[in-house]
């Protein structure tokens, strides 16, 4: 069967914010519902043209992507499903979307991922007496922080197998900071940022501040002696982000506006104790299957980072420059969204790519990250116009 072109013809996200900070009071679908709002009207696409609504999400239960298609207006005989892949959630979604538009299921896709961990349900463990009350286990692990434990402990291996130590983390962390300054001086993220109300604070990353090196310097590890600390890990955040795809034919109807096209995907499967690795593993692999696409023809790699370690990793293993990877600032500044994570790179792409003036676009642009339980993904996007 032959395949069409799809393209992704916009891409939003909310602001990041800490758990129990800025969306402390929103649900998923209160997170999710805007931004697809925001998306299908930047690209003047009615929302009953939408055929397919995909969400990755790792906290909720049931299907929340059919109570956000509600929320958002779109028809109520559109099928919504959600994806759990945990951290590479929304990436999946977005290239599961791709590939209904490609082989001719569907003309019109939202695709994204939602969390709202503020407001997630939490999880309780089974007693281990008849006499004992059940135990709280949190929202995104099956056992007391284990999947948070084994992410950190991956990172510690994996900066002391490579010889990263502390101070490359800091300085690596310092500079991700001022990338991001530099990004809301240069008002990039104006366009990608949807408020859901009229304040500033609903305009900008929540975690994002400010750098400071000293402050960077005394933050205590994380695990007894280790690299790893609250200021160069990337913490867990609420928030929402979504792409519209459409079919080659409903793209030229639209005017073919600037677009990304899906060129390639990948996913692995890896040890947890080395999940570390797991971005340099998806990033060869998609390498490997993109023909004769070089990483030196990647002109933006964004990947959101567990910690400093993962990225200065991906950085060294690939031999990237800090202009091609994470520009605007990376995942340890501006928070993990955990099943949106992915999507948010997405529209971090979509920006640079697709809204950014035509002579700073880069061609090509890879969205990157592990993801809990030892998976990683990578996806490969071209700028289409």
């Amino acid at each position: 069967m032959a395949l069409r072109q799809a393209y992704i013809i916009a891409a939003r996200r909310t602001a990041l914010g800490r758990i129990g900070g800025l969306h402390r009071a929103r649900r998923v679908q209160d997170l999710a519902a805007p931004v697809i709002a925001a998306c299908l009207a930047d690209c003047g696409l009615s929302p009953a043209r939408v055929e397919r609504l995909l969400v990755g999400n790792a906290s909720e239960t049931g299907n929340i992507a059919r109570l956000i298609a509600l929320t958002a207006g779109l028809a109520e005989q559109i099928p919504a499903h959600t994806i759990d892949q945990q951290c590479a959630s929304g990436l999946a979604a977005i290239v599961d979307g791709a590939r209904l538009v490609a082989t001719g299921e569907a003309e019109a896709v939202v695709a994204g991922g939602a969390e709202a961990l503020s407001m997630a349900p939490w999880q309780l463990a089974k007693p281990r007496a008849l006499h004992q009350s059940p135990r709280v286990v949190g929202f995104t692990s099956s056992s007391d922080g284990a999947d948070e434990a084994h992410a950190l402990e991956a990172d510690e291996c994996l900066g002391v197998r490579l010889k990263i130590s502390r101070d490359q983390q800091d300085e690596f962390t310092l500079r991700s900071h001022l990338k991001a300054s530099a990004a809301v001086d240069a008002r990039r993220f104006v366009r990608e940022i949807v408020a859901l109300k009229p304040a500033a604070d609903e305009a900008r990353d929540q975690s994002a501040g400010e750098p400071d090196l000293e402050d960077l310097q005394d933050a205590p590890p994380l695990l007894g002696e280790g690299t790893l600390t609250g200021a160069n890990t990337s913490a867990l955040h609420d928030g929402a982000a979504f792409a519209v795809i459409v079919s080659d034919g409903l793209w030229a109807e639209l005017g073919r506006p600037p677009a990304l096209r899906l060129v390639e995907s990948a996913v692995i499967g890896m040890a947890a104790r080395e999940s570390g690795e797991a971005p340099i593993v998806a990033m060869k692999r998609l390498l490997s299957r993109a023909g004769s696409v070089r990483i030196e023809d990647i002109g933006d790699i964004e990947l959101s980072e567990t910690s400093a370690a993962q990225a200065i990793a991906l950085r060294n293993s690939l031999n990237l420059s800090d202009d091609v990877l994470n520009p605007d600032g990376g995942a340890v500044v501006r928070g993990h969204a955990l099943g949106a994570a992915g999507a948010v790179l997405v529209a971090r792409l979509f920006t640079r790519m697709a809204r950014a003036p035509t002579a700073e676009r880069a061609k090509l642009g890879a969205a990157v990250l592990a993801a809990r339980g030892g998976l990683g993904m990578a996806a490969l996007f071209e700028a289409a116009s």
